[in-house]
């Protein structure tokens, strides 16, 4: 399986990401620069954290338009995997790729320590190493956290179980319905704020971003079997 972890200017968290994949899962991974034209040598695309081109205009609003989102659109459309953190997440919701937006924190400062997060889907590709209802503690690093949509979008996560993450105990944004993480209606892309990146290691202060790696490994390796078993079929 190969990743690839876009490098806006301005991340700051690819370094972060790109160790990540090397520590929890030894796959091959590589940075790849917002004017890419072709991700098609990519299993699984992760968009990591950090200021991509300063946060003009809104959080992910200029990365959105690089060339390498139109790309990012096709894999996940195809049925690849991708990840936004952070501000990674803000990207995918900007590009339309997850539904609502990301908004200031309620308390309008920048909020940087450890949460509780409940995982509340644990089908998706980034998440199917867990046990739905579980805690784990991830660390949030944000001032634009704040996940907002309207009652008829939330109605529409709610019912197809596309609320991926909840904070567990206090909500340190004001997110609607403590939301964390949301993924796609087909489960292979998943947007969030807390760092999985920064949580694989006891020496960093947890591991509960580990199995997050492990969970897209997994999914990848289901897919190529699903792909494997209807080619058989149709011979």
């Amino acid at each position: 399986m190969k990743f690839a972890v876009l490098v806006f200017p301005g991340s700051n968290c690819d370094i972060d990401m790109l160790k990540a994949v090397e520590d929890t899962i030894q796959q091959p991974v590589d940075y790849v620069w917002h004017t890419a034209t072709d991700l098609s040598e990519y299993d699984a695309i992760l968009v990591p954290g950090g200021f991509s081109y300063g946060d003009y205009l809104r959080c992910g609003a200029i990365a959105q338009l690089a060339p390498v989102m139109n790309e990012v659109r096709k894999a996940a459309e195809q049925g690849k995997f991708v990840l936004g953190v952070c501000n990674g997440f803000q990207i995918l919701t900007e590009a339309g790729l997850l539904p609502g937006a990301l908004i200031r924190n309620n308390s309008l400062k920048f909020r940087c320590h450890p949460v509780e997060l409940k995982v509340e889907n644990a089908n998706t590709a980034f998440t199917n190493a867990y046990e739905e209802g579980e805690v784990v503690t991830i660390p949030i690093a944000h001032g634009e956290g704040n996940f907002y949509c309207d009652d008829e979008t939330l109605a529409k996560l709610k019912a197809n179980n596309q609320i991926v993450f909840r904070y567990n105990g206090d909500n340190p944004n004001g997110s609607v319905a403590g939301i964390a993480g949301i993924c796609n209606e087909r489960g292979n892309v998943v947007g969030m704020m807390p760092h999985p990146e920064r949580a694989v290691s006891e020496l960093l202060g947890s591991t509960g971003g580990a199995r997050m790696f492990a969970s897209v490994l997994n999914a990848f390796a289901s897919q190529a079997k699903a792909g494997a078993a209807n080619g058989a079929g149709a011979r």
